[in-house]
Formats: C-alpha cells, sequence, structure tokens
C-alpha cells in the first residue's frame, strides 16, 4: 500500500534515508542531497508518499511534485531490509501514475554521478539520459520518461 506520509511518518522517512543511502556516503565524500532533506516541510506539503507492507509496516518512501510542466521525482528510498521485493518499481509507477493523472506527460529525475545502481535501475524503467552537471557540489545525472 501506498499513501501521503503523515508527519508521525518523519522519523522513519528519515531513518529510511539514512539507511539506504549510507553506502553512498564513502564514495562521494560526504552525505548525498537525500540524506539531508527537510522531510518535514516536504510532508506539509503533501508531496512525500509512504509504502507499507501487508502488515502497514513502513518500507520505503518517494518526494515527488509537478513543477513547470512535469513531474520531479526528487526522492524515492527503499529500506535495505525490504531490496529486491519490488517496493522501489512500486514507488516509480505510483509516481508516474500520479503524474499522468495531474495532466502531465513527463517525469524527471535526477541521481548522483556516484550511484552506479542507480545509473542502470532507471534506463531499465523507460528513462532517458539527458544532462550530467554539478550542482550544490554534487556531479548529478538527469533523466527523464515521457508517460505519453
Amino acid at each position: 500500500m501506498i499513501r501521503l506520509a503523515e508527519a508521525s511518518d518523519e522519523f522513519e522517512i528519515r531513518h529510511c534515508a539514512e539507511q539506504a543511502y549510507a553506502r553512498y556516503v564513502p564514495v562521494i565524500g560526504r552525505k548525498p542531497a537525500p540524506m539531508i532533506a527537510d522531510f518535514i516541510t516536504q510532508i506539509a506539503a503533501g508531496v512525500v508518499y509512504v509504502a507499507l507492507d501487508d502488515q502497514a509496516r513502513f518500507q520505503g518512501f518517494i518526494v515527488f511534485y509537478v513543477k513547470d510542466g512535469y513531474c520531479l521525482l526528487e526522492n524515492v528510498a527503499v529500506l535495505p531490509s525490504a531490496a529486491g521485493r519490488g517496493v522501489g518499481r512500486a514507488l516509480i509507477s505510483f509516481c508516474e501514475k500520479a503524474a499522468s493523472a495531474r495532466g502531465v506527460n513527463a517525469v524527471h529525475l535526477y541521481t548522483n554521478a556516484k550511484m552506479a545502481d542507480n545509473l542502470s535501475i532507471y534506463p531499465k524503467l523507460g528513462y532517458v539520459k539527458v544532462a550530467e552537471r554539478t550542482e550544490y557540489g554534487f556531479d548529478r545525472v538527469y533523466f527523464e520518461k515521457s508517460l505519453t
């Protein structure tokens, strides 16, 4: 089940981000941007959704919103204990369906250039690499997916 995040979910969301991205800290040399996000503000803005298993246990989360005529998928993370069970794919599919329902025809996202797993996963999900650039000291790779 995927539902809109509530303020009470903030601890689990932050914990998930810390666990999911911890392995990248040594590779990048500092915490990646998703680990230091302002989740409280994002939850209050209604742009965070959580995935729960069939026993209502937290499994992961996604942050996305409509911007400039497209949907920006800003963050998606799954607890390492839930990895490989399709939670991430379900969250991304949820984002894509929500984008379509909101009348936008594309999802954009970016990932750190040193997150090799992401660089191979997104193309498998239909995303096309469109740019690379350095922002805020992070080397980022941008992807887009047309929903039409």
